[in-house]
């Protein structure tokens, strides 16, 4: 029998994926929060925030989740997945609720970018579990399964926001995004365990074993051929190159610097919609509520979205499906320029959400399915701290052709040209050989 592993008792088989899917549920307030509650900030009833301040702390927050993003996933290699998904959500949760006590626009600033910092690491954390406690399929459906968690807290905020922003002002808001901590961490550490796929690459694998017995998986064993790495093999726990330095050796340099551009160019075009779709289609003519109501079916179009190009993925591998979104993407975004019948132009957005929103998320799975475990989540962390880059990017790509006039048509023509790079950076990867191992013995009950 294998010696049992050292942390928290073996838990029912089913926590994973619903604890991990729950922390990515943050993300998604996140992405809304601010948006719900700007208008309250800026105005006497708020913290008066100018145009410029609001601009400052948006940013501060996107700029935290960058840098959680890039460490999250190198520490998360090194202290384990366990341990960083835990610190993070209560980090996100300490100084989200921070915020509600901000008087101004810098002390907000500094507590939406420690936030930030432990949000950043929840998505590439969460992905890396999911994906290595995966009982059949293949990283495509774990991963955009994982992420309709963050369509679901976006929409949950937004409903949050109609319902306490009138009797608890913006503060409220964030005391809400804070409190799920208090059921959430708990569950988590009684219930979530620590990865195999982490065990094995720090050389645990008497442990790695038994809990990937308990929970019916296979491990995973990285056969790639030394002379690839040459001395400092990065699927060894004790390879001297770490972080950016080991994601740019020999090995992985070339699928490193196209998903880093990936993710920056799929990043670019999620923010970018969602914050200036209503505004461009205003510019193109239509009325405001239709306008809004357009934000609405192409969020609805990426739930959709994620669902199909997760299964599609599986079949035909995250690579292929993630070069035939973006090249959709590019497709549909070019074709929004066309002036159509309502029905038309709901369906051409529903359409563009199914594309736009699943190209980033296939980037990721691609990211988790060809790298081995010892610098699973250190790749992962990178691609969205990087990618994080491209979010801020986005607005800011927005804001300025609407601010010289150019938003329709060329804002959809800028968007297009963003896909099709997207779609061209992938086509520059290519796969690893990683496989998963079945060499468990017979489960062992908690």
């Amino acid at each position: 029998m294998s010696a049992p592993p050292r942390g928290p008792l073996l838990a029912a088989p089913g926590w994973v994926a619903p604890l991990c899917w729950l922390a990515v549920v943050l993300d998604g307030f996140d992405a809304v929060v601010l948006g719900a509650i700007m208008p309250t900030l800026t105005s006497p009833d708020g913290l008066s925030l100018t145009a410029a301040e609001g601009t400052a702390v948006a940013t501060a927050g996107l700029v935290g989740m960058m840098l959680g993003a890039l460490s999250m996933g190198y520490l998360t290699d090194r202290l384990g997945r366990r341990k960083l998904l835990i610190g993070a959500v209560i980090a996100f949760s300490v100084f989200t609720f921070a915020a509600a006590f901000a008087t101004g626009p810098t002390s907000l600033s500094v507590w939406r970018f420690l936030a930030g910092l432990g949000l950043g690491g929840c998505l590439p954390t969460g992905i890396a579990m999911v994906n290595e406690f995966r009982r059949s399929g293949g990283a495509g459906n774990a991963t955009t399964t994982l992420m309709t968690g963050y369509h679901v807290g976006a929409v949950a905020t937004a409903a949050l926001a109609l319902l306490l922003l009138k009797p608890f002002g913006w503060q409220g808001l964030f005391i809400a995004g804070a409190l799920p901590m208090l059921v959430l961490v708990p569950l988590m550490v009684k219930y979530l365990p620590e990865s195999p796929g982490y065990l094995m690459a720090q050389g645990r694998r008497a442990e790695a074993e038994t809990v990937a017995a308990h929970y019916g998986i296979a491990l995973e064993i990285p056969v790639e051929e030394e002379r690839e790495y040459g001395d400092a093999s990065p699927t060894h726990p004790h390879t001297e190159k770490q972080g950016a330095a080991l994601m740019l050796s020999n090995a992985f340099r070339r699928n490193s610097i196209a998903i880093w551009i990936a993710s920056f160019m799929g990043l670019l075009l999620v923010y970018g919609l969602n914050t200036w779709l209503p505004k461009i289609m205003r510019e193109a003519g239509y009325e405001l509520g239709a306008a809004l109501m357009l934000l609405l079916v192409l969020n609805a179009g990426a739930v959709v979205g994620l669902v199909i190009s997760g299964r599609v993925a599986d079949r035909i591998t995250p690579r292929l499906a993630a070069i035939l979104w973006f090249a959709g993407s590019a497709v549909l975004l070019a074709s929004l320029v066309i002036r159509l019948p309502m029905a038309g132009i709901y369906v051409m957005v529903f359409l563009t959400g199914c594309f736009v929103f699943s190209s980033q998320v296939l980037v990721y799975a691609f990211t988790s399915a060809n790298h081995p475990p010892a610098v699973r989540a250190t790749a992962l962390g990178m691609s969205a701290g990087v990618g994080r880059l491209g979010a801020i990017s986005g607005p800011l790509l927005g804001g300025l052709l609407l601010d010289r006039g150019l938003a329709h048509p060329w804002g959809f023509y800028a968007f297009a040209v963003v896909g099709a790079l997207g779609a061209l950076a992938m086509l520059g990867t290519r796969s690893l050989r990683v496989v998963r191992e079945r060499e468990v013995s017979e489960p062992v009950t908690a």
